[in-house]
């Protein structure tokens, strides 16, 4: 059989730990998979910034990308990879730049998700531009952020149209903070939301592929705490509504890895944040997810280089706007939504791929995580980010929530 070798890049930023993770397993892994006609082997490697000509060729078969969102040579280069030499990234370059969480909140409102009631609010200031002051002079419309308040109740949130990271973002508990905030946001364009205040539970859910983590989250917290170890703290039929939505989001936008927010009261799942294609990786803040997310990640790296899955190179809505269409209840029309999802994932396809070839990859994974070089990659990533007196404490108390995640899915996966 012809011997195949599927390259695997890695688009990083400040990324410390999970590429460690990522890079040693596979090599460990030592995979060699029987695929078709040809037996595949993986070879791995950071993708380095630098000029590029557009006839040169790609190396990579995958880009697993964490720069698209904000550094623009990246982004470029990745969509002439996608255009040109047939690249699968993750995630489609040209919807993270485009579908921002405005887009996002009026797409999924027309499909009949609950999404809190939201207004999007003319800028505060704006920068110099040459036809501003006529343009506002004549179009602008004066308003009552007070009524707009008052119409939304409190308390709600004035948060940035394309934010991230709790960029921006205040909680106003009455006319006059949404006042104050509104007058220090700048030049930012900004949605005021409706709170769901009183609320039951704070989902997470994060999507990887077909894959999805469902966590429980306080954002209160510091970024060492808002993930909670709790599991199994929804129902069985709440978890499925999370995940459906959370499939339904990604594969109308054409992300492979992305987040999704959701607060749940009186038995409704209103999702409140749900655009954001970079989502946390690192041990310092996802701790005893980790590793879920490592090898959730690896898994569908692998499937779509060994398979050499074709990456769609537009977004098709459409399909969903048909399910919406139709006359039923939402509960049935989220079903057909995420039956879509599915299919846009190729789930049944990675399921069965999983099941035959990636055991290794899993043993590996469980043995790294039991190793020395893990607890050398938490160190390095905590010692980046907490004071030097810190170090140790914070090293010892996210490399024993690994040790306990790597029991709990060795334990689910036998």
């Amino acid at each position: 059989m012809p011997a195949v070798t599927r390259n695997i890049g890695l688009s990083l930023g400040a990324d410390i730990c999970w590429p460690l993770a990522f890079e040693q397993i596979l090599a460990d892994s030592k995979l060699s998979l029987k695929v078709g006609k040809d037996v595949i082997d993986f070879a791995c490697e950071r993708v380095g910034l630098e000029p590029f000509a557009l006839e040169k060729g790609c190396k990579y078969d995958v880009v697993v990308d964490r720069l698209t969102h904000w550094f623009k040579l990246q982004r470029e280069w990745i969509k002439k990879g996608v255009l040109m030499d047939d690249l699968y990234v993750y995630n489609n370059p040209w919807s993270v730049q485009s579908y921002e969480k405005h887009t996002s909140y009026c797409a999924m409102t027309a499909l009949g998700m609950p999404v809190p009631k939201t207004v999007m609010l003319p800028q505060k200031k704006y920068g110099e531009l040459s036809d501003l002051d006529f343009t506002l002079e004549q179009y602008a419309r004066m308003f009552e952020l007070d009524t707009i308040g008052d119409g939304l109740s409190y308390p709600s949130f004035l948060k940035p149209f394309d934010g991230g990271g709790w960029r921006g973002v205040s909680k106003v508990d009455d006319a006059s903070e949404l006042g104050k905030a509104y007058d220090e946001s700048g030049q930012d364009l900004m949605h005021l939301q409706a709170a769901v205040h009183d609320f039951d539970v704070f989902v997470r859910a994060v999507g990887i592929g077909p894959q999805v983590r469902v966590m429980k989250y306080d954002p209160s917290q510091p970024l060492h705490g808002r993930y909670l170890v709790d599991r199994d703290f929804i129902t069985k039929e709440d978890e499925q509504l999370v995940i459906d939505t959370t499939l339904t989001i990604n594969a109308f936008f054409g992300w492979d890895f992305n987040s999704c927010e959701m607060l749940s009261k009186d038995g409704v799942y209103y999702p409140i944040d749900f655009a954001n294609p970079c989502p946390d990786s690192q041990v310092n803040s996802i701790h005893y997810h980790w590793p879920w997310y490592v090898l959730s990640n690896l898994k569908w790296a692998v499937f779509n280089a060994a398979t050499n899955r074709k990456m769609r190179k537009s977004v098709d809505f459409e399909p969903f706007y048909k399910i919406a269409a139709k006359d039923i209840s939402y509960a049935e029309k989220l079903a057909g939504y995420a039956k879509l999802a599915r299919e846009r994932m190729s789930t049944t396809q990675f399921e069965t791929f999983s099941n035959k070839h990636l055991r290794p990859l899993e043993e590996a994974a469980f043995a790294w995580f039991r190793s020395e070089r893990c607890l050398e990659a938490i160190r390095m990533k905590v010692s980046n980010v907490f004071p030097e007196h810190e170090v140790d404490e914070f090293t010892a108390k996210f490399h024993a929530l690994v040790m306990k995640s790597v029991d709990d899915l060795q334990a689910a996966s036998k």
